[in-house]
């Protein structure tokens, strides 16, 4: 039970369109292109003081619907924002399901929890180890979450939810079994040579549909750094986004 309300959300969001909003209010994402996808993930992720380059959501099919799921990046990064302190207060076995209770507190007092369980049945060994392990990492990710207000999935519940699954895609229309990377994601301490390689070949899609736009994009050099890489990706694709706006738009 929370003591208090929700943490409030921190920076300031960019305007949403109005696919966008749609998409929010009948909680399916799967109807929105590129450009949409990639401005509501930045807007969630600004509105929560998230840095969108580590990756704190993911794509998951559920119920015929497309919608976000929380990442470790994600739950990490809530915690060190807020100050949050996380305990284990409680651990039991009730027949073949292990609990466990996790409590998370603010500076300010305010406290909540949830509680993490898994099937540990006839388990042994590293099996039996890894299932008490994620059962604590379950009720942490979860209590992290709720206290935060943030009604999602984290992604240690994904594989429990029937016809939950996944996807990466980088399709306007996406698919569960579509490519990946709509936002192209990146770990702090640089891209992957898997990323890097997605980065550009994401960059030469973009440039040919800027130029078709007459929007004359810059061309990129061979040792562009990783960051400047990943701000000409989103750039480009937000220069893109806003030239299909309505011309009355800007009237």
């Amino acid at each position: 039970m929370t003591n208090g309300t929700a943490l409030v959300a921190s920076g300031s969001a960019p305007a949403l369109s109005e696919a966008i909003e749609q998409a929010l209010v009948n909680g399916d994402l799967s109807k929105l292109s590129v450009e949409d996808r990639v401005r509501l993930y930045h807007a969630k992720c600004t509105s929560l003081g998230l840095n969108p380059l580590t990756n704190p959501f993911l794509y998951v099919n559920l119920s015929g619907k497309l919608v976000l799921y929380a990442t470790k990046d994600c739950a990490e990064q809530l915690r060190k924002i807020h100050g949050l302190s996380i305990t284990l207060i409680d651990r039991q076995r009730l027949d073949d399901v292990y609990i466990v209770t996790a409590r998370a507190s603010t500076p300010d007092g305010r406290t909540d929890e949830s509680t993490g369980a898994v099937t540990i049945g006839n388990l042994k060994g590293d099996a039996l180890c890894n299932a008490l392990m994620k059962a604590e990492t379950k009720s942490k990710r979860r209590v992290t979450l709720s206290i935060c207000g943030l009604g999602i999935l984290d992604e240690t519940e994904i594989e429990t939810v029937r016809g939950a699954e996944p996807v990466a895609f980088d399709d306007p229309a996406p698919t569960a079994t579509a490519a990946r990377g709509t936002v192209l994601p990146s770990n702090p301490r640089g891209l992957s040579l898997e990323r890097r390689k997605d980065g550009f070949e994401r960059f030469t899609a973009l440039y040919g549909q800027a130029q078709k736009m007459g929007l004359k994009p810059d061309t990129l050099d061979g040792d562009i750094s990783d960051q400047a890489l990943v701000a000409a990706v989103n750039d480009l694709t937000e220069r893109i986004a806003a030239a299909k706006e309505p011309a009355s738009a800007t009237a």
